[in-house]
């Protein structure tokens, strides 16, 4: 069959290479994509928000399945506008991709079925939401409700941080509507884990665990981002912990949306804190695949992911066997200089095309062409460069020496991704 993946990021870039690998694949279509999906992707010049014309062009094409990979149309409901003229689509519905569309609904879902969170208080006033900061010890959390790309979250260390993080969101409005409720929730200390889940339902298939590195500098030092490097799996992380977050956070919310109505059919993704006790807790979820997680968790698929799913939308998943490879995948993140602040495009990148996929896999994230055919940045996150061995410290090696082949005027990397896991 044929398929439109819709989006443009590394994350897209991942689910095409994937989808590429299934015998069942024909033509792949990715819209808008980028340069470097361009590669194994036919591109279409259609934006994911314009769904009036993805869904001509799906009719048009007689493709056989459409996946959404960014958050921003899951929330506006395209996957609603995709099954109104019953095309195959892959992803959930407006009203269950509202666990990530809306910080202050999916607290109080967890809230209302008990399942494990940190402490937290909503306000769509800021007057009201300064006095209860003033109230509370540093550190702290602040959140803007909606979607903000992934940076709409402050760990503030000092009061005058949060202070600073609260007004930019409800009162100069950084992120827009987004920020008209914020949520202040308790600072959990700990190991960050992502555990992504093909969820149909109450039937929940997770992913191999993956762990992310937000933050832009070295030793989780400066501003969030939406991710600068991740690895899988964990070895340091206990698989006892790992089961107790899927039976005890991920189960329990399928089984919640379904309750309220919301029933999830796509990827569900559990970002989760280790409590030094041992004890995983939420801290969000997103309503798709992780950006960079699918770079890691993905090439150590050893199933058919067309065959998931397919699976899914015939509500046969329980039934579809899914493997994983043992071998380590990490993935380091080449942004542009001043990510996640602003930044220059169309810096000339080289050393592409010295890196080969047994070297490493490199999934553009943020990358277009001239019409000389050089390769130019045009995003914050430019590229993710995958190794892959036989465990963390191979994987690691192969990630950076690839990465030290490719060079952009002012490329940042961080220099610790997947350390946390050599000690």
């Amino acid at each position: 069959m044929d398929i439109l993946v819709v989006g443009g990021g590394g994350r897209e870039h991942a689910i095409c290479w994937a989808l590429s690998k299934s015998p069942k694949a024909d033509k792949i279509y990715c819209a808008p994509g980028n340069a470097g999906i361009g590669q194994i992707a036919e591109l279409v010049p259609i934006q994911v928000n314009e769904f009036e014309r993805l869904t001509a062009f799906a009719e048009d094409k007689k493709v056989g399945l459409v996946v959404i990979g960014p958050d921003d149309p899951l929330a506006e409901g395209i996957v609603d506008v995709f099954e109104a003229k019953n095309i195959p689509v892959y992803g959930p519905r407006k009203n269950a991709a509202h666990i990530e569309g809306s910080k202050t609904f999916m607290k109080d879902l967890l809230k209302k079925y008990n399942i494990p969170t940190a402490a937290y208080e909503k306000f769509g006033n800021y007057e009201a939401a300064l006095a209860y900061l003033r109230s509370q010890s540093v550190p702290i959390v602040i959140k803007a409700d909606g979607l903000a790309a992934g940076k709409g979250v402050t760990v503030a260390f000092t009061r005058e941080e949060a202070e600073q993080a609260l007004a930019d969101i409800m009162v100069d409005k950084v992120f827009g509507s987004s920020g008209s409720q914020v949520v202040i929730e308790e600072f959990m200390e700990g190991q960050e884990m992502s555990i992504l889940a093909f969820v149909d339902g109450e039937t929940v298939r997770p992913m191999a665990a993956a762990q992310d590195h937000k933050q832009v500098f070295d030793g989780d030092k400066g501003p969030n981002t939406g991710g600068m490097g991740t690895y899988s799996p964990l070895p340091h992380i206990d698989n006892a912990i790992i089961e107790e977050a899927v039976e005890k956070i991920i189960k329990p919310t399928a089984k919640a949306m379904v309750s309220e109505g919301r029933s999830f059919r796509g990827v569900l993704f559990a970002g989760l804190m280790i409590t030094p006790g041992g004890v995983p807790k939420t801290v969000e979820f997103n309503a798709r695949f992780g950006d960079p997680e699918t770079q890691v968790v993905l090439p150590r698929l050893k199933s058919d992911l067309l065959d998931i799913f397919l699976a899914s939308l015939n509500g046969t998943l329980d039934q579809v066997e899914i493997e994983w490879s043992e071998e380590a995948a990490v993935c380091v993140v080449l942004a542009s200089p001043g990510y996640p602040a602003s930044y220059p495009k169309g810096l000339v990148i080289s050393g592409l095309d010295t890196v080969s996929e047994a070297e490493a896999l490199v999934f553009h994230a943020g990358t277009s062409r001239n019409e000389a055919g050089e390769w130019l940045t045009s995003g914050g996150r430019v590229l993710g460069v995958v190794g892959r061995g036989r465990d963390i410290a191979a994987a690691r090696e192969r990630a950076y020496k690839a990465a030290e082949k490719i060079q952009f005027e002012g490329k940042h990397q961080r220099s610790d991704i997947a350390a946390k896991a050599l000690v």
